[in-house]
């Protein structure tokens, strides 16, 4: 729900493109910041202690955008926000990981994904739509209500003790799991264009006239949960080639669509594009991140996966934030070629590691 309205918050603040980028971006570099911490936590103080803190301070800081009368107190909110989501998120993924099979874990991913992708599929468009009848205070409440029924949920849950390892015994602190280094590279490249579209596509729907920006988020998180369907298990069977390549082709050609945007119907094909594209992109590479990953190791692992997505997200919208003044098909087309450099590193490191695909 605050994915659409955030940017035009800011606008109602007084805040120009550059500041909506420099908002969005500072949510996803204070998710970055803390997720290396996080994923130590997860070994070392259990799963449900970091899970449970995190949503509580997503809760709090989601709740005082109700507050804030200004951008320098929003500015630091989100970066409240940010530390909260990174705790929760990379909890949430490693909770996940730990349930799932092994053999099954690309599919089970992907079902994990589809909870997110519900509340994509009608959180950006509910807020749009509210946001028309209530004021942005009252629709920043309800969204803390959101994030307490979650809280409630998460309190309710018997989490797995993770056995403690060599690797966390022996290093005081790292940064980052290098099994999943690859992966982790791959996404960030892909995301640069998410922080793109989660940040300016509203105004750019609006200066080019377009309707049916609520309709994108809710046929973008459709076929995103359509992708998670089936491309897991793909990925357990065939291995990410099958997988990273189409997906992140469908990604472009559904960039290159909103930097074109004629009309409503060229906005809703890229949304099923870029669903379909991601859907089937995020979980595969997720799945290889944590795959090779020890046992004491599986939190760093995700925490070094959804930092490489903060990091892309971040800095996607801050520097095209920058650019905005260029137009924003030049955001998008940028955007497209971001993904096509994650594809070119993809071949690159198939053809210097064959095991890769093996």
């Amino acid at each position: 729900m605050t994915l659409p309205t955030i940017p035009l918050f800011v606008n109602n603040l007084g805040g120009g493109d550059k500041l909506v980028g420099m908002v969005v971006g500072i949510f996803t570099f204070s998710a970055l910041i803390i997720r290396p911490y996080a994923g130590h936590a997860l070994e070392s103080r259990g799963r449900g202690f970091v899970y449970l803190v995190g949503l509580a301070i997503f809760i709090i800081s989601v709740g005082g955008f109700s507050f804030a009368a200004g951008i320098a107190l929003l500015f630091m909110l989100r970066i409240i926000q940010g530390a909260g989501w990174g705790l929760s998120t990379t909890a949430g993924g490693t909770i996940a990981t730990d349930i799932i099979p092994a053999e099954r874990r690309g599919e089970g991913l992907g079902y994990f994904g589809l909870s997110g992708n519900i509340a994509l599929a009608f959180g950006p468009s509910l807020g749009l739509m509210l946001v028309g009848y209530i004021s942005f205070q009252q629709l920043f409440l309800i969204c803390a209500s959101f994030g307490l029924i979650a809280f409630i949920l998460a309190s309710r849950i018997r989490f797995k003790k993770a056995a403690a390892s060599p690797d966390i015994t022996t290093v005081k602190f790292d940064f980052f799991e290098r099994t999943a280094v690859r992966p982790s590279l791959l996404l960030f490249f892909i995301t640069i264009s998410f922080g793109g579209i989660s940040t300016f596509l509203p105004l750019h729907t609006m200066n080019k006239g377009v309707e049916g920006i609520q309709l994108y988020f809710l046929v973008f998180a459709l076929f995103l949960m359509l992708s998670r369907t089936f491309a897991g298990r793909l990925y357990d069977r065939k291995g990410h080639l099958f997988v990273f390549i189409p997906g992140t082709l469908l990604v472009c050609v559904a960039l290159l669509l909103l930097a074109w945007l004629p009309n409503m119907w060229c906005l809703l094909i890229a949304a099923a594009f870029y669903g379909l594209g991601f859907g089937g992109v995020q979980p595969a590479l997720q799945a290889w991140a944590v795959e090779k990953a020890s046992s004491g190791r599986k939190g760093m692992a995700n925490a070094t996966f959804f930092s490489s997505f903060d990091l892309g997200v971040g800095i996607g919208a801050i520097v095209f934030g920058q650019l905005a003044f260029l137009g924003y098909e030049m955001i998008y087309t940028l955007s497209a070629g971001s993904v096509f450099i994650s594809i070119l590193l993809y071949v690159y490191l198939l053809i210097r590691d064959k095991s890769m695909v093996e």
